[in-house]
């Protein structure tokens, strides 16, 4: 069993010390309950990490250790943004720890038209709910990478209406990327649309009533694929994490990394 990985801001160099304090430190030392001698991994989310021993610990909050050895992971290939309309409030979170366990890059919440959670409006009240499902989602993205031992913690953006949507699809078309839009009536199958070769892939996933078909037009306009994914309709907090475990082996991003 590969050591816990905890945060800090700045990973140690071979041979240096550091001191996990805080949050972390707090989980570590009381929750892990960790001791001089045993091994542990710091990384800072952005793909940095090092494999370290404990020296001692100090209090409820505060652990030493030793870096014996430092690396950088680079971001797999290709990457991967997912765009999820917004699950109901009991799914939203599941959405984002499988969405992270599975590979995702970037998340970007989405307030589609179908969508029965409501995080966006014109009065101030909805501007704060939004601003907190979003801090929300990025809290539950740090501790499922932690979990899953990510080197990278993805990016949760700001909640995006469809023009923002629509603007990303636009770029990552640009770039030389995919779109491919999860949808139960698509005209394609993903296994047959996806390209090892792209640069990137913006997966869409629309919410528990599906797409409409006004945002379907509207994607395929700028060049995104309608795709089944499988026999089965999956839930939308499910589709996201499904998706990425057929794009780790359609494409190179399952490639055995070096630990």
């Amino acid at each position: 069993m590969s050591p816990p990985l905890f945060w800090i801001d700045d990973v140690p160099s071979a041979g240096a010390t550091a001191t996990l304090r805080g949050p972390e430190g707090r989980h570590a030392v009381t929750v892990t309950r960790l001791r001089a001698g045993e091994p542990v991994i710091l990384g800072d989310g952005r793909g940095g990490s090092a494999l370290c021993e404990v020296v001692s610990t100090s209090g409820k909050d505060a652990l030493t250790v030793r870096a014996l050895s430092y690396r950088f992971t680079d971001r797999p290939r290709p990457r991967v943004t997912v765009v999820q309309a917004l699950p109901k409030s009991e799914r939203s979170e599941l959405f984002v720890e499988l969405a992270t366990e599975a590979g995702a890059d970037t998340i970007v919440p989405w307030q589609a038209s179908r969508c029965v959670a409501r995080w966006s409006g014109g009065d101030r009240g909805r501007t704060e709910k939004a601003d907190k499902g979003v801090a929300k989602w990025r809290a539950t993205a740090s501790a499922a990478a932690k979990q899953s031992r990510r080197p990278w913690i993805p990016e949760v953006t700001d909640l995006a209406t469809t023009t923002v949507v629509r603007a990303r699809c636009a770029e990552v078309i640009g770039a030389g990327g995919q779109v491919l839009a999860l949808h139960e009536d698509g005209s394609r199958s993903f296994r047959d649309v996806v390209a090892a070769s792209s640069s990137e892939v913006l997966l869409i996933v629309g919410p528990e009533g599906g797409l409409a078909d006004s945002e379907i037009a509207d994607f395929s306009a700028l060049g995104a694929h309608a795709v089944v994914l499988g026999p089965e309709v999956l839930r939308t907090s499910t589709a996201a994490a499904v998706a990425l475990g057929a794009l780790g082996a359609l494409t190179d991003r399952w490639d055995p990394a070096p630990r």
